[in-house]
């Protein structure tokens, strides 16, 4: 018999790859099973921020928000080619609303009843305040007042808008990060094992025996200690895997989004501000597009594949076309995806309104297993960490903390070093257009050159699929990466299927199936 795993993880989303990364580097010996792809569920349908959560202060979740505005810097250092700085632009005006479920609402309505309501600008600009100074600021600047006549920022949006506030977030490629948390995981002793479904899990002898099906075969594997990092599926792992009893849950929210054509020139985002309390983002996308979202909608059916629906896209294009000079249309939007976020089931009234925040419970009635509830992207690092914490008693000889500051894949360079990274690659190839070279350079990093290889001319990369995906950028993603599918490589690995024909989206799947 094999020696059991310290550790198996079910879930390869940000929670379980970032769980499987920490645990590999304190000397646990790690496996994790994803039953598709991995980031193929939420991890891969997020709005692609690293954010402290600037709205969760009105439900007085300050010590989440500081949590997350702490880990901005923390994670942009480890990775400044998927993550990088970018300021936000929140119009302002007096047609803004609060959520009427909020606290800060509530308690409004009862000391000042004449706001009806209304986000007045002094206390957007105290909640900016507190956003600049709750996290311990170091790179990125802090909030400034924005003049909208006459300037770049102001240009698309309607004239009625005269002023706004400018602040700091961050940008992340949200399929990547969970990739490189595997490949480092995996760097680190871990087996990573996609495309496997855990058909059941039980406690035999002191151990977990976990069964896994994958490519038609069955295997069993022991563990000393059990993950449940499941997301959407985290209570079903609970109550028809593991068949264990337990009380607590999800409560699944579908967060949808659009992708339009360009819809100005700048590189900064948009938080814009909703008549009913809700508020939306308007980003720069992959150059020459724009992405809008989220909306925050109870999900009851299948987490499996969750659309954005007709009446969300309509939503989203009536909230953007508020503060838009040109109004959105449904028919100028090019892509659409929608994510569940699997929150915490803690009795909120509304979606809006559940809490954000990570609860990790630890049922160790025998061999441990530890149950990931909830959680947002920008505090992945700190939930592994939890997690570990918790587990902490039953494996003694795993060392301590130590993920903060050590780059990801790619990312050992500095945060103002891009653009020389961008500049070195186009030196010693040649070949790259400056478009071409930033999308290798965002996506890997100071490993792009690697994969390019002894390449002197674009014909050295074999076959090119096009939007410049080659052959040797495929076979990288295949051997490295754990693509097997060509989603995996236009919509998880890259966005290049906005980009990508369907004949050249089926040359690649036929090019990989051959493989």
């Amino acid at each position: 018999m094999t020696q059991p795993y310290d550790l198996f993880i079910i879930g390869g989303g940000i929670n379980g790859c970032g769980i499987a990364r920490d645990a590999a580097g304190r000397g646990l010996s790690v496996c994790l099973a994803e039953k598709g792809d991995l980031a193929g569920a939420t991890s891969s349908a997020s709005t692609k921020l690293f954010h402290g959560g600037l709205r969760y202060l009105e439900y007085f979740e300050v010590g989440l928000v500081r949590k997350a505005l702490i880990e901005r810097e923390t994670l942009l250092r480890a990775m400044p080619h998927i993550s990088w700085p970018m300021r936000f632009v929140l119009p302002l005006s007096k047609d803004m609303r609060f959520d009427t479920d909020t606290p800060t609402s509530r308690l409004l309505s009862i000391t000042m009843p004449w706001m009806k309501g209304r986000r007045p600008d002094w206390l957007i600009r105290m909640g900016l305040f507190l956003y600049d100074h709750l996290g311990g600021r170091k790179i990125l600047p802090g909030t400034s007042t924005l003049d909208l006549v006459g300037s770049p920022e102001g240009a698309p949006l309607q004239d009625r808008f005269h002023k706004a506030f400018e602040y700091s977030d961050c940008w992340v490629e949200d399929a990547r990060l969970v990739v490189l948390n595997a490949r480092d995981a995996e760097a680190r002793g871990g087996r990573i094992m996609t495309r496997t479904e855990v058909v059941s899990a039980e406690r035999v002898d002191g151990l977990w025996q976990v069964t896994v099906k994958r490519g038609g075969e069955t295997e069993v594997i022991t563990a000393r200690g059990l993950v449940n990092a499941g997301g959407p599926w985290v209570a079903d792992i609970v109550q028809t895997v593991a068949r264990v009893n337990s009380s607590e849950g999800v409560r699944l929210v579908r967060g949808s989004h659009i992708v339009t054509r360009r819809l100005f020139d700048h590189d900064k985002c948009y938080f814009f501000q909703g008549t009913d309390g809700r508020i939306i983002f308007a980003i720069p996308y992959e150059t020459d597009f724009t992405l809008i979202g989220t909306t925050d909608a109870e999900h009851d059916g299948d987490p499996t594949a969750p659309v954005c629906t007709p009446e969300e896209t309509a939503y989203l294009c009536r909230f953007a076309s508020e503060y838009f000079r040109q109004p959105v249309r449904v028919e100028d939007v090019v892509w659409t995806y929608s994510g569940v976020r699997p929150l915490y089931d803690d009795g909120a009234k509304s979606a809006t309104a559940a809490t954000r925040d990570y609860v990790l419970s630890l049922d160790d009635a025998g061999a441990p297993m530890l149950n990931v509830f909830g959680g947002k992207i920008t505090t992945y690092r700190k939930l592994a960490e939890a997690a570990l914490a918790k587990l902490a008693p039953h494996f003694p000889k795993a060392t301590g903390n130590w993920t903060a500051g050590v780059a990801l894949p790619g990312g050992d360079f500095s945060v103002d070093g891009f653009d020389d990274l961008i500049e070195d690659l186009r030196t010693q190839f040649a070949f790259l257009t400056p478009q071409w070279a930033r999308r290798l350079a965002r996506a890997y990093g100071t490993e792009a050159a690697e994969m390019l290889g002894d390449a002197t001319k674009i014909e050295d990369l074999g076959q090119m699929f096009g939007a410049d995906l080659s052959e040797a950028e495929v076979r990288w993603l295949m051997t490295r990466e754990y693509a097997a599918e060509a989603a995996d490589v236009i919509w998880r690995r890259s966005k290049l299927g906005l980009r990508m024909g369907a004949e050249e989206i089926a040359a690649l799947e036929a090019f990989m199936a051959a493989e």
